[in-house]
């Protein structure tokens, strides 16, 4: 590492009063090094799809707070034609079953009994072959160039970084990773990692083989073994990346769309359909009526999704299709009371660690992407001298007996990354969106849809805005910007209110939008993040 060569102040003091970002060719990212990497490859003449691999590559070696080299991923992709949803996620080690864990004392969060098989390079691949338009290799080479010769980091990582270090930094490989010098890097100091840049190389070269069936996957098998795993390399030859769909909701006048289950996405278009059902948006955006109906309509989602959200293959006694069934949202609309608070029993949403981030062209391609390590630097495992951290989304699992979630063999966990997609009502594309941070996205989500589609507000404001997140019970956290008066209605009407101090980054999420209008974007990035967008 090397020190920057003046102390600055890192404190942001004011509420943020960014202005939007607009363009025909627009990135927006959780950190300003990966939007420039997308950039650059619009600017040599790569469209939405490459700029997004470029970012996501990018962002592994940039913002390692949220996401690694095995991480897992989703995307959304408006072709110019038709959407597509792709499904990066790993699935379990064959080894893995609920006498495996009872043996071991649980489902962990930290190390390799807590990693599936990461499928965010799946993703790169599955993307750049089928739609774009760029050599694979040359994705790869702005993550390179800032994995070898050092970027600065930025404020808000060099703060998830040291608390990601004093949590994980006796797990296998963390240290000699990110650790130099015996700490994590401060603001502004360079960091570089020559693995990192190597594996990247690696896997560019190879389109992904080397990490799946080849010298990586031999690495990441020989390390799980010496540390009691039970990843071998037919887990990781076996993975593949799905391309599912979505499934959707109306919501006035557009349509959100979502990755479908193993993702949390479908508690959104659940909350959606009942704030449609109820008639949403004859009071102003942030009235208390308006914020009560949301708040409610959220916890009945998120107690169905603890219920009955697994790999899809998994949901034998509740589908995707039932959850979204109209005259069912209807009847869970029945339930709030418009003047008090409800519990409906929902599991205590947990903080977690994501990148999100959109792209989009002249042509009319809009990507919205996401991977994520989940709980910050996930498992705290990373491979020696290859700069690969590995996720924790076998903790996602649950070992509760016959539930859809229960750990098995080769299974997708339930799983709390998700990229959202808005289609207008006609057929054309709206706007790609998404809101890193746990079990907070599917709850960003549809703050994110109620203000730019209901409401119109722009994608900027629609970041800056404070939010809210339930929190288990009738409590609900919010930002210290909240409107008091709203806080006080809200307690009036029954709800536990804590407002949360801070930054608010695991929180409360972090969003990045891109809008359609007419025949250019509107950006926005949020402010509780380092990132920008970027638009030519």
């Amino acid at each position: 590492m090397t020190a920057p060569t003046m102390g600055l102040d890192w404190a942001l003091p004011y509420a943020s009063n960014r202005s939007a970002v607009m363009g025909r060719n627009v990135v927006s990212t959780s950190q300003p090094l990966a939007a420039q990497a997308g950039l650059r490859m619009l600017l040599a003449g790569g469209n939405a799809v490459d700029a997004a691999i470029a970012a996501a590559m990018a962002l592994t070696v940039v913002e390692p707070t949220g996401c690694g080299i095995g991480s897992d991923g989703f995307a959304i992709v408006w072709d110019g034609k038709e959407l597509h949803g792709l499904n990066a996620s790993g699935r379990s080690p064959a080894a893995w079953n609920p006498a495996y864990f009872a043996e071991r004392g649980g489902l962990p969060e930290t190390g390799w009994n807590a990693v599936t098989v990461p499928g965010a390079v799946s993703a790169w691949v599955a993307l750049s072959k089928r739609m774009g338009k760029l050599p694979f290799a040359k994705l790869a080479e702005p993550a390179i160039d800032y994995a070898r010769n050092g970027f600065p980091v930025s404020p808000t990582i060099a703060r998830l970084w040291a608390l990601g270090a004093a949590k994980l930094g006796a797990q296998p490989g963390f240290a000699e990773c990110f650790m130099p010098g015996g700490r994590a890097p401060r603001a502004g100091e360079i960091f570089r990692s020559e693995a990192h840049a190597r594996t990247l190389e690696l896997i560019a070269q190879t389109e992904g083989e080397a990490f799946y069936r080849g010298e990586l996957a031999r690495q990441m098998v020989a390390h799980a073994r010496a540390h009691g795993g039970a990843m071998t390399e037919d887990d990781l030859a076996s993975h593949q990346a799905d391309w599912v769909g979505t499934v959707s909701q109306r919501f006035g006048d557009s349509v959100v769309h979502e990755i479908p289950p193993n993702g949390q996405g479908i508690a959104a278009l659940m909350a959606l359909g009942m704030l449609e059902s109820r008639g949403i948006g004859g009071q102003p955006l942030d009235h208390v009526d308006t914020v009560h109906a949301s708040i409610e309509a959220m916890k009945l989602a998120l107690a169905d999704l603890h219920e009955y959200n697994a790999d899809i293959d998994a949901m034998q006694k509740v589908t995707p299709r039932d959850l979204l069934d109209a005259d069912y949202l209807r009847q869970r609309a029945a339930l709030i009371d418009a003047e008090q608070a409800g519990d409906p029993g929902h599991g205590a949403p947990r903080p977690g660690g994501t990148v999100y981030l959109a792209a989009a062209d002249a042509s009319g391609m809009m990507v919205s992407f996401i991977q994520s390590n989940y709980m910050g630097f996930g498992s705290g495992v990373v491979v020696p001298d290859t700069g690969i951290s590995l996720q924790n989304r076998g903790h996602g699992f649950t070992l509760a007996p016959g539930h859809a979630n229960e750990v098995a063999p080769r299974k997708r966990p339930s799983h709390t990354i998700i990229p959202a997609f808005a289609m207008h009502a006609d057929g054309t594309p709206q706007m790609a969106f998404g809101v890193m941070g746990g079990p907070m996205q599917s709850q960003g989500h549809l703050q994110m849809a109620l203000r730019v589609l209901r409401y119109g507000q722009n994608p900027q404001a629609a970041a800056d805005a404070p939010r809210w997140r339930v929190t288990g019970g009738k409590g609900v956290a919010v930002e210290p910007a909240f409107d008091p008066a709203v806080v006080a209605a809200l307690r009036a009407r029954g709800h536990e209110v804590s407002v949360e101090e801070g930054n608010g980054v695991f929180a409360f999420g972090g969003a990045q939008l891109v809008l359609r209008q007419g025949e250019s974007y509107v950006a926005g990035s949020d402010p509780r993040k380092d990132g920008h967008a970027v638009a030519f």
